[in-house]
């Protein structure tokens, strides 16, 4: 489900990567699998970068580190994005080895280094050149790339690869992430050029979202029925980028229809806080109806009584709040930042409630929260779930099984001679390979780890 990363090598030996994104929230083999790449990032010619999330570009400071020194190729907002997320992610792995070597250097285990450091992130961010959606530009003589807007998150896009060798021309899609069909705050996902070959996400290939509308009155009701009724804390784990915003758009909206009930909001991260601003100094991404709300409405993602938190003890002081709230706090699978602390905090607590607003990887906290567990370990201390937790699937930057179908309409899928399905759980991936089918595409793999093909 992490750790996007794709490898498109040449006759002539070019070596183009696409994505080079980082494992998360898959238990012990994390960090096996972040050590990993599979190939030589020396060997690498150029990069290609779909979108800012971390499991697409948080390797990329250690593909930079290993020996990478080429451009990386993005849209401008994904260039803003990714700056800021990586220099997140470097600092993440620097606190976080801290912590590992001094508990190794207390059971005489060697000294570990981390993924990267700042100095890597910051060369990395330097290598990013943004183009904008829709201008073919050239990446070499016999190859050139097209940008799409995904509607996935802010810059999201999808790459398309106009590939010639030995007088034959080939086009090669890679969905990136695909966002959905009628976002609240992003445009649609476009159509593009008829593809030879596909590399496209599965991550909802077998689920049908709600509407998003009743998504917005459900976070509403979680927020009366814990914040007015049993005067308790709604915890809200969202990813910085993309899902803050779209809550924070919801709030705002309820807001000027007067629904929107007197309670104090928090977003307790600094990433979450940058990406905003990054949101919106990107206004050519938005679609219509948010384009013309900013007529009347300078700050689609402010309102009364939000407040951001920008220090630790900041943060640490809403732990002794006993007056109710809701905190919105990265991370999104509850995997790491400030978020931990806050559901620690509060899990052992019946008026409290954790509310779960996206996907989670099986094995994260935010993953274990779902499926019901009664007890929980954070940091190595162990909880009793007495929180409620709620789950409000229709908050999802990721298009289900109908947005990527509608995706796939401008392509004639006879001319589409593979399909290869990536990003997803196998069980998903072969539900959805059977809808495709029927929808006429023909040769569809499901290709393994570090699986290679040769094309053409």
């Amino acid at each position: 489900m992490t750790g996007s990363k794709h490898l498109i090598t040449l006759k002539k030996g070019l070596k183009i990567l696409l994505d080079c994104g980082m494992y998360q929230g898959m238990g012990r083999e994390t960090t096996a699998l972040n050590l990993d790449f599979g190939f030589n990032p020396e060997e690498i010619d150029v990069m290609i970068l779909s979108h800012a999330h971390i499991d697409h570009s948080g390797l990329v400071p250690r593909l930079s580190k290993l020996g990478y020194r080429g451009s990386i190729y993005c849209t401008p907002a994904t260039r803003d994005l990714t700056e800021i997320l990586l220099l997140d992610s470097a600092e993440i792995q620097e606190d976080d080895i801290k912590y590992v070597n001094k508990k190794n250097a207390r059971e005489g285990k060697p000294y570990v280094e981390p993924l990267y450091k700042l100095e890597d992130a910051k060369r990395a961010v330097d290598q990013l050149v943004p183009v904008a959606y829709g201008e073919w530009f050239r990446i070499d003589e016999d190859v050139e790339v097209l940008f799409t807007d995904a509607g996935h998150i802010i810059g999201s896009a999808c790459v398309h690869l106009k590939i010639n060798e030995g007088g034959k021309t080939e086009h090669i899609t890679f969905s990136g992430d695909i966002g959905r069909y009628g976002d609240p705050i992003l445009k649609s996902p476009e159509e593009f050029p008829q593809a030879d070959y596909i590399i496209m996400e599965s991550t909802y290939g077998s689920s049908l979202h709600p509407d998003i509308k009743p998504a917005d009155e459900e976070l509403l009701r979680y927020i009366h029925e814990t914040c007015v009724m049993k005067k308790g804390k709604l915890i809200i784990p969202a990813f910085s980028v993309g899902r803050t915003q779209e809550i924070l758009y919801a709030l705002n909206r309820a807001q000027l229809a007067g629904k929107l009930p007197t309670v104090d909001l928090f977003v307790d991260s600094p990433l979450s806080l940058e990406a905003t601003q990054v949101t919106r100094m990107h206004p050519e991404c938005f679609n219509r109806k948010v384009a013309k709300l900013l007529e009347v409405d300078e700050d689609v993602f402010s309102f009364p009584g939000l407040r951001y938190i920008k220090t630790v003890e900041e943060s640490k002081m809403l732990n002794f709040r006993k007056e109710p709230c809701v905190i919105i706090s990265a991370s999104g699978m509850a995997e790491a930042g400030r978020v931990k602390h806050h559901i620690a905090n509060n899990i052992e607590q019946w008026k409290n409630t954790i509310l779960i607003v996206g996907y989670c990887e099986p094995q994260s906290l935010g993953g274990r929260l779902m499926r019901g567990a009664t007890e929980v370990s954070i940091y190595g201390d162990k909880f009793q779930v007495k929180a409620e937790v709620g789950v409000i699937r229709a908050l999802s930057a990721h298009g289900d099984y109908e947005d990527m179908s509608q995706w796939l309409a401008c392509q004639n899928p006879r001319d589409v001679k593979r399909l290869f399905l990536v990003h997803g759980e196998y069980e998903v991936q072969t539900v959805f390979r059977d809808w495709l089918i029927k929808k006429g595409f023909q040769d569809i793999e499901i290709p393994t780890r570090h699986f290679e093909i040769g094309l053409g």
